[in-house]
């Protein structure tokens, strides 16, 4: 009865409940009053039936008319699926309303009964998939889609680039006793163990990983079906792929199976290459120098892990480390393009270990401060030997080349006269140390002695031509 009542109700607040609650109102009047006519009742029944269907008329053209406003539609299609959801909540055998931002669901919690046929309006960053009981519909991505009667989500999506940081974070010292309560140290130890992996010599390492990842973009941004363009980009296959196909995971404690979301999927690759890389290298190798190029194991071991999320053959690396020039195919990155994702960077930092070690790796930077110190110091002085030996070599050239510019023109005959040969040997160095070296008291001092050379040689020079002059006489 009250569900009957219910749809009465609602049948009278439409035009034609109003129509017709308004003419039996009159008619039932006019009977009381005794007013029968067969005509009357015949024209009566016309103009009711006019006015209902004048009045449905007028109903859905102006519905059609003022729904196209409610949502950002754009072509007729949508328009009259919208203008058929607004009558269907007037009936009240409307489906659910959803919006979707940042691939979340929001809805009100009454929508998730419903059934009959719906809308959803997706932002920019968001995407799903439309599923019934027994197939995979439809994926969507941003703008208004509007579902049918037996459809619901199978799953929403982020279009965004998702960061995501797994391992301690910075203030936890999960190596030392708790210092705080109980419950805050076991969720210390719990990050600590889902990035921690033995070195080849043993020793556990727990870093934090950062990984940057999203889901696969398409090469050329285009518009959805609803006429939206994301600048995050929209491609369909990879987004039907993140969530309709699933990686099970099987549990160690209990032996359970369990289906990993997509946004878990980056961490759970890029964990299980770390710590196998990890046992590829001893604990001092982590932070000493091991290539011509001066990168440590740790810088090693990034980019490695980068390569093998991003690229899809890679340099395999021996038990030690080192590279062996041979190229496999990298599983992981396979893994991900089926699911539609791509890893876009990858950082170890945040690097946690027993306390004790940290003096080991002290004593060690210490000693090999001194080796590199002393081998530098080596080198300088090799370096500054070689240079002094050059400079040497060099300023001789220079010398000589001064000095014998006067014999260099041409041709002549022994000189007899010494003094004179000499002569033609300081005047080409006097020039040049006036013409090329700056004014100062070295300059001086090195000009006043070679005036002084001068000057003796013109005196000898005088003396001895006056004496091969008495001589001949």
């Amino acid at each position: 009865m009250k569900n009957l009542l219910g749809r009465l109700a609602t049948f009278l607040s439409t035009p034609t409940g109003v129509i017709v609650a308004a003419n039996a109102v009159w008619h039932l009047a006019t009977w009381f009053i005794g007013f029968r006519s067969l005509l009357y009742y015949v024209v009566s029944l016309f103009i009711i039936g006019f006015d209902i269907f004048a009045a449905s008329f007028l109903r859905d053209k102006l519905i059609h008319f003022f729904s196209q406003f409610t949502l950002p539609v754009q072509n007729e299609k949508d328009r009259a699926e919208i203008a058929a959801r607004v009558k269907n909540f007037e009936s009240g055998s409307r489906g659910p309303a959803m919006f979707v931002k940042n691939g979340r669901v929001i809805l009100h919690e009454s929508e998730t009964k419903r059934r009959g046929p719906g809308l959803i309006a997706l932002d920019t960053a968001s995407a799903l998939v439309l599923r019934t009981d027994t197939e995979i519909r439809d994926t969507v991505g941003p703008g208004v889609k509007f579902t049918k009667s037996n459809e619901y989500i199978a799953g929403s999506i982020d279009l965004r680039a998702q960061w995501q940081f797994i391992g301690p974070h910075a203030s936890d010292q999960p190596f030392l006793n708790p210092i705080s309560s109980p419950k805050e140290y076991n969720e210390s130890l719990s990050r600590r163990q889902q990035t921690c992996g033995l070195t080849r010599d043993g020793f556990e390492v727990a870093p934090t990983l950062s990984i940057r990842f999203s889901v696969k973009r398409p090469a050329k941004l285009t518009p959805t079906p609803s006429g939206v363009t994301s600048r995050y980009g929209f491609d369909p296959d990879a987004v039907r792929n993140a969530i309709t196909r699933e990686v099970v995971q099987l549990g160690t404690s209990q032996n359970v199976k369990s289906r990993m979301a997509w946004n878990e999927l980056p961490a759970h690759l890029v964990v299980n290459v770390w710590r196998e890389y990890i046992r590829k290298f001893k604990f001092s190798d982590l932070f000493t120098p091991m290539n011509e190029e001066g990168k440590s194991g740790l810088q090693i071991i990034e980019e490695a892990i980068n390569r093998r999320v991003k690229q899809e053959n890679v340099e395999a690396l021996d038990e030690t480390g080192a590279r062996t020039g041979e190229w496999v195919e990298s599983l992981e990155f396979k893994q991900l393009e089926r699911r539609g994702l791509q890893i876009a960077q990858v950082r170890i930092h945040n690097i946690l270990f027993e306390p004790a070690l940290e003096q080991q790796i002290i004593e060690q930077w210490s000693a090999d401060w001194m080796d590199i110190a002393s081998k530098e110091k080596k080198q300088l002085e090799d370096m500054e030997s070689l240079i002094d030996a050059a400079a040497r070599n060099e300023a001789s050239k220079n010398f000589a080349r001064i000095a014998s510019q006067q014999f260099s023109a041409k041709t002549s005959e022994p000189q007899d006269n010494p003094f004179k040969t000499l002569q033609l040997l300081v005047q080409p160095l006097k020039e040049f140390i006036v013409s090329e070296s700056d004014a100062g008291h070295d300059v001086d001092m090195e000009l006043r002695k070679l005036e002084e050379v001068w000057k003796w040689l013109l005196d000898n020079n005088s003396a001895q031509g006056a004496e091969m002059g008495g001589g001949q006489g």
